[in-house]
């Protein structure tokens, strides 16, 4: 159909259901008031027909709550086998597979609502997978090693005193602890894996896979070990990677504004200018305790220098010209321009440096100096900072550093200076010598951004350090072009990526940790050179696998080392090495999961996946199909990944294999206190997923299940922070309620009906029947398309609008009478419950990726199924092409614009009490209501019933003799068929008169002789049941 037609459809048909309801009752009631004598009437009545009439029963409850449903739940579980349903999926026969690559959790803490957010948002679309018979590969996992659980598991005691395998030894029975915790939280929420076979980070097995990248990737020469400067954790002792930072915008520094006397002038201006004795270049650091490790002032080439003088002391200032106007606001003083230069004529110059006797600084250019704060001349300390650095190399300045693993200035600083922290009181006496000296010009507080390490939340700073780095610059292009083969939800999620790619000139991967994958790499006693190479990769590779990474520690050198292994390496006797103690990033860790978890493709590795799966069980072994191409179908995972694993994934896979490890990658947000807020323990705000599941200690905080939660996380729009707390949980407790009365309405009807015997073919049920099949099949179509597109909250809005527009407010309200009065074995009935038993299928499978035990529990209570059958191993929506009939749904639409124009004549009135005259001219339109109306006049037509009235007269044109009191009314429908080759704007006329007939005391209709006697069909009913 075309749109113009299709959007006066749904017009129509919504209007007109809402004042049309049967008999002005709740759509899903038990229907004791339908169908009894109302309160007015003689109860003898009422009493006398119920049992003629076929109300629904069912034992399915409106509403579970407290502990009843927590047990139901836990019940349902157990009856409908969800801790066997992967294993199940794995092992039937399917042509397509669908992987999803479980980003691993931190095995640090309890379970928090991020987990839920995350770990639900991937089961909807497994379970989704699994219902339309696709094969699911989804092995959870936990990323176990690292600084915080290290830290955690040694608590306040520190690691004074304990060797690396005791401290590896508490870390690691923290570590399972969290696990365990965890892992018991996921199967609580309905999370479909294998439990018993998941990945860990600090299993030997995953260890060797992880050592093959690395391995690789150093033979590529994209490993290599190097002192620069580093992110360095005073209060951690280890080095850092740009993922584990955090940025705090409130961090306030003591920002000085410093001079460094001009002593030797740049020789493109000393012949120009005369009288510049006694020039100092003027710089501004938020760092005054790098001041001692300057060894350059840096300037911008193409920019414009003043020399200026001061008014109040006649110092002469070299500056940049667009910064002189901020300084001298600055200053409190004018600032006289003696002379100007391009930043070029600069080159030559040198600088005495302010607190190191007899230390001289040379002016030089750097592409680094920006004019947006300072003085646009800048202090350049190449120990500590990474532009800095840059410059060092180019010029061959000394990267040498003043700077211990503790943050503490070390005997090169001076004695003044020495085992003072930088960060405190070695700042105060940085600065105390500057004034001392005269060079401190000025001194602020300066609020900005700086890092902070993401654990322990303390300021990190910029010290070098021999450590062990990844050249992402040599991957940065090819990892770029490899995202643009990645399909990106939500779309604005990839700048934000290739961003931090582009920003990430290396990674160091190695850490001062014991708690870890360890480096293989061993040293030379004497000379400190490396030795490693694919033969003792390979080797370590191989114990790890066997024993684990303890054996790191635990095995003789010479059984690391063997003579075969240092033969092949070249190298000298096992006795002049020494095992290496630095341990691997945990990005590292995490980043190679994709070799470990999936089918593994790295160059000269002829270990069969089977071999390297071999923790997991022979049905689970199996790595993805070919077709796959052995990348995931999916990454999911939080926003904080674009830095992290999404990227350490991306630079691994790219590095050893040529392209990105995921087909798409989908990028949700944050769950968020209902104010917004960041959740915290000092604000009070936390909410605990396993309070919400099963209740808080306090009376007054109630258990909401497990589908509560996963339908607020269905709900939500996860491409932004997820609000959670009473609001949202209540809001998903009324709409799974309110979603179950309608489950209990059709589950009711359908008691008793045998599908497989008493179905009615389609092309035999009534029009109104055929019609809800169709709008079935258009639901079925674009609830798979809301999950295939990671949209569950598309889904249930699409499955709410289903239900209350077409079910509730329309189809229900129609088929009442059809359903309690008529006979039960009638055509009539049956084919109303052959559409209700498709519907109630229908929704039952669209809820289950989201609410897996309420549609395990309906399916218990549908009919049609053999015992012991579960939902989840059944299949998908069954919807036929057959349901689709556009002549039908012409009808019936075509009766649902004359209804709206009835029931808009008649507004607030039971339309029940009403006899409707339609008048059309011949043509299409009138054929279609002859479909609906085989006679001219008719109480019981299929188009009296869509109508709701009493009598329906269709003619070609309105009587003249109509009573006065009849109300007319006027209206067109456009008819559009084959695409739009036939299209045709039909009007026609009504009339609606109130009916002369009486209630009947059975059914309630409006078709009986008088108010006390039954109407004929009911005559004939309560007549066979005597």
């Amino acid at each position: 159909m075309e749109g113009p037609c299709k959007e006066q459809r749904d017009r129509t048909r919504a209007a007109g259901r809402v004042t049309g309801r049967c008999l002005k009752t709740d759509t899903h009631s038990g229907c004791g008031r339908c169908h009894g004598v109302g309160s007015g009437e003689a109860s003898s009545g009422q009493a006398l027909y119920r049992d003629t009439v076929l109300l629904p029963r069912t034992e399915f409850p409106m509403k579970l709550t407290g502990q009843k449903l927590l047990d139901r739940e836990l019940e349902i579980q157990k009856v409908c086998g969800f801790a066997d349903l992967y294993t199940w999926q794995r092992e039937r026969k399917s042509k397509k597979e669908f992987c999803l690559h479980d980003g691993p959790p931190y095995a640090n803490g309890d379970p928090h609502v991020g987990h839920a957010l995350n770990k639900i948002l991937k089961d909807i679309r497994n379970r989704f997978e699994v219902l339309r018979g696709r094969q699911v590969h989804y092995i959870p996992g936990w990323d176990c090693h690292g600084l915080p659980i290290e830290l955690k598991a040694l608590g306040e005691l520190g690691a004074g005193g304990l060797s690396p395998l005791q401290i590896r030894q508490k870390a690691r029975a923290f570590a399972e602890g969290a696990i365990a915790r965890q892992k018991a939280a996921f199967q609580r929420w309905g999370v479909m894996a294998d439990w018993d076979q998941c990945y860990y980070t600090y299993d030997g097995t995953y260890e060797a896979a992880q050592l093959k990248v690395f391995q690789e990737m150093h033979g590529k020469g994209l490993i290599y070990q190097d002192y620069k400067p580093v992110f360095w954790s005073p209060s951690s002792r280890t080095a850092l990677a740009e993922a584990e930072l955090e940025y705090n915008p409130e961090h306030v520094s003591r920002a000085i504004y410093a001079t460094f006397p001009l002593i030797t002038l740049p020789p493109k201006i000393t012949s120009e200018e005369a009288g510049l004795e006694g020039v100092s270049v003027l710089v501004w650091t938020t760092q005054p305790w790098t001041i001692p490790a300057n060894q350059a002032v840096c300037y911008m080439p193409n920019a414009q220098y003043s020399l200026v003088k001061r008014a109040d002391n006649s110092h002469l200032l070299l500056v940049a010209t667009e910064r002189t106007g901020s300084m001298a606001a600055l200053l409190g003083t004018e600032l006289e321009s003696v002379g100007t230069f391009t930043g070029s004529q600069l080159e030559g110059g040198i600088c005495k440096h302010p607190t190191i006797p007899d230390k001289e600084v040379p002016l030089l250019p750097a592409n680094h100096v920006t004019m947006a704060k300072g003085t646009g001349l800048v202090h350049t300390a190449p120990a500590h900072g990474m532009e800095d650095y840059s410059v060092a190399s180019q010029f061959k300045l000394s990267v040498e550093c003043m700077v211990d693993e503790d943050g503490k200035f070390t005997e090169l600083a001076g004695p003044e200076l020495q085992n003072l922290s930088v960060m405190n009181e070695g700042t105060d006496k940085v600065i105390s010598m500057l004034k001392e000296c005269g060079a401190l010009v000025k001194e602020e507080q300066c609020v900005h951004s700086y890092p902070y390490d993401w654990r322990t939340k303390q300021p990190v700073v910029i010290r070098p350090s021999k450590q062990w780095f990844i050249n992402t610059v040599s991957l940065k292009d090819k990892a770029a072009d490899a995202l643009q083969k990645v399909r990106v939800l939500p779309e604005s999620a990839r700048s934000s990526l290739l961003a931090m790619l582009d920003r990430r000139t290396y990674w160091c991967i190695s850490r001062q940790r014991s708690w870890g994958v360890p480096i293989p790499v061993f040293y030379h006693r004497e000379t400190g050179e490396a030795l490693i190479n694919k033969h003792t990769v390979s080797h370590i590779a191989d114990l790890f696998k066997e024993k684990g990474s303890d054996c790191w520690w635990e095995l003789p050198i010479d059984t690391l080392l063997p003579a075969e292994v240092l033969k092949k390496s070249k190298a000298g006797p096992v006795t002049d090495y020494v095992r290496g103690e630095d341990v691997l990033d945990i990005w590292f860790d995490s980043g190679a999961s994709w070799a470990a978890v999936l089918k593994e493709e790295i160059d000269g590795d002829s270990e069969e996946p089977e071999s390297r799966l071999s923790w997991l069980p022979a049905p689970l072994r199996k790595p993805l199909a070919t077709e796959s191409d052995s990348r995931a179908d999916a990454y999911v995972e939080g926003k904080d990944q674009l830095g992290g694993w999404f990227q350490s994934s991306l630079l691994t896979s790219v590095a050893v294999r040529n392209k990105a490890p995921y087909k798409s990658l989908v990028v949700h947000g944050f769950a968020v206190s209902e104010k917004g807020e960041k959740m915290s323990k000092s604000l009070g705000n936390v909410v605990d997923p396993d309070e919400v599941i099963s209740g808080g200690k306090d009376a007054s905080a109630p258990g909401y299940g497990a589908d509560v939660l996963r339908w607020w996380v269905a709900e939500s729009n996860v491409f932004s922070e997820v609000q959670i707390g009473p609001t949202a949980l209540n809001s998903a407790r009324d709409s799974i309620n309110k979603l179950r009365n309608t489950l209990k309405f059709l589950l009711g009807n359908l008691q008793g009906f045998d599908p497989h015997v008493q179905a009615v073919d389609p092309k035999e049920m009534h029009y109104i029947d055929q019609y809800m099949l169709h709008l079935l099949r258009e639901y079925s179509i674009k609830v798979t398309d809301a999950y295939s597109e990671f949209d569950a909250g598309r889904a249930i809005r699409v499955l709410q609008a289903f239900i209350t527009r077409d079910l509730s407010s329309f189809y229900f309200s129609i088929i009442k009478d059809r359903l309690y009065c008529e006979p039960e074995d009638s055509l009539g009935r049956r084919s109303c419950q052959t559409a209700l038993e498709e519907i109630l299928d229908g929704v039952t499978r669209s809820i289950a990726p989201i609410l897996p035990h309420l549609a395990e529990e309906v399916y218990l209570h549908a009919p049609g199924h053999n015992e012991g059958e579960t939902l989840f191993k059944s299949g998908w929506i069954k919807s036929s092409s057959v349901w689709r009939r556009p002549g039908l749904e012409e009808a019936v639409e075509g009766a649902c614009a004359i209804r709206d124009s009835f029931l808009s004549s008649i507004p607030g009135k039971n339309a029940a009490q009403y006899d409707l005259t339609i008048a059309i001219e011949p043509g299409l339109l009138f054929e279609l209501m002859e479909s609906l109306q085989e006679e001219p006049t008719s109480t019981s037509s299929q188009l009296a019933e869509l109508m709701m009235v009493a009598r329906v007269n269709l003619t070609s044109k309105l009587p003249r003799d109509l009573p006065p009191d009849a109300i007319l009314s006027h209206g067109t429908f456009l008819i559009n068929l084959e695409g739009g080759v036939i299209r045709e704007d039909s009007p026609y006329d009504i009339a609606v008169v109130p009916t002369s007939a009486a209630r009947c005391p059975r059914c309630r209709r409006y078709t009986a002789q008088s108010a006390d006697c039954l109407c004929p069909r009911c005559q004939v009913l309560v007549s066979q049941a005597q």
